[in-house]
């Protein structure tokens, strides 16, 4: 793209990441949001420092991407808007454990498109991992297994873990069509087609596992930088180690439904009468009561 020789792009790390200058995003041309869309897609997130977008531009932003929504769950600290979400340090906004946005929902978050508001000066920086890196230096028998597998995500991280769905563990980038190990330490409760026991094993296994350095790239903030990242394909995590303020303001993209292979076993629940040990079943199997005769 043309537009692209008067930007300068600099990549971050070798895994994903890179730090564009040059775009005005308070007024991109159709021609701008094209070479934003083909950008993010190569480097799954991308910064653009020194923008301040006001709250109606940032908006309209996020529109040329898709069809905006706020979140189901929290309120946002200081800005009565519909469409953006907003997290303040003082009330609590500080997003400190590994996730990609919204897995709990039969749609997740197709794309994030966040305004550093306020930063402190000295930490609280954002790290995102690569989770098609994470998947291709996997074994190939663990890939196999994952594979054929999918996972509980619930919302109970919000108080709401009646707000649940069943995704592949595997799934497929609806653009590029890269597999990406879609579980996170967050919002995934249970591998779905193993016994409560052998979930407790291999899933925070492979919730570690896409935390590995050599997948990550990590982010130091100015205020009025502006980040977009792909839900399909990364996770980030906030580290909490400064002190005073910070806000962010994000509008986020509507997805799909995540696509992966047929789960190659059915789903596992304790047979027989309830027991004391079917508690670690309860939420795979409330899932399955809500869900039974319908396409998960």
């Amino acid at each position: 793209m043309n537009i692209r020789k008067h930007w300068q792009i600099n990549r971050l790390a070798g895994s994903l990441g890179a730090e564009i200058s040059g775009p005005d995003l308070s007024h991109p041309t159709k021609e701008d949001i094209a070479a934003l869309k083909a950008l993010l897609l190569e480097h799954m997130v991308i910064f653009l420092p020194d923008q301040h977008p006001t709250v109606d531009e940032h908006v309209r932003l996020g529109e040329q991407f898709g069809e905006l929504e706020g979140h189901p769950n929290l309120k946002n600290a200081y800005t009565p808007h519909e469409k953006i979400f907003e997290l303040a340090a003082s009330h609590g906004g500080i997003a400190d454990e590994w996730h990609t946005d919204l897995t709990f929902r039969e749609e997740p978050a197709r794309m994030s498109i966040l305004h550093m508001v306020k930063c402190p000066p000295t930490g609280g920086d954002t790290m995102w991992t690569n989770l098609n890196h994470a998947y291709r230096e996997l074994s190939e028998p663990i890939k196999s297994l994952c594979d054929g597998m999918t996972a509980l995500h619930d919302a109970h991280p919000h108080n709401h873990p009646e707000q649940m769905y069943i995704h592949p563990v595997v799934r497929m980038h609806p653009v590029s069509g890269k597999k990406a190990l879609y579980v996170n330490e967050h919002f995934t409760r249970r591998l779905v087609e193993l016994n409560a026991n052998e979930s407790e094993t291999l899933l925070p296994y492979l919730t570690r596992w896409v935390q590995n350095p050599r997948f990550t790239v990590r982010y130091r903030w100015t205020a009025g930088t502006v980040c977009m990242w792909d839900n399909c394909i990364t996770q980030h995590f906030v580290l909490n180690d400064f002190e005073g303020e910070r806000v962010i303001q994000r509008v986020t993209v509507m997805g799909d439904k995540p696509r992966g292979a047929d789960p190659k076993w059915k789903p596992w629940v304790r047979p027989g009468p309830l027991s004391a040990a079917s508690r670690h079943d309860r939420q795979l199997h409330l899932y399955l009561k809500e869900n039974e005769g319908k396409d998960s």
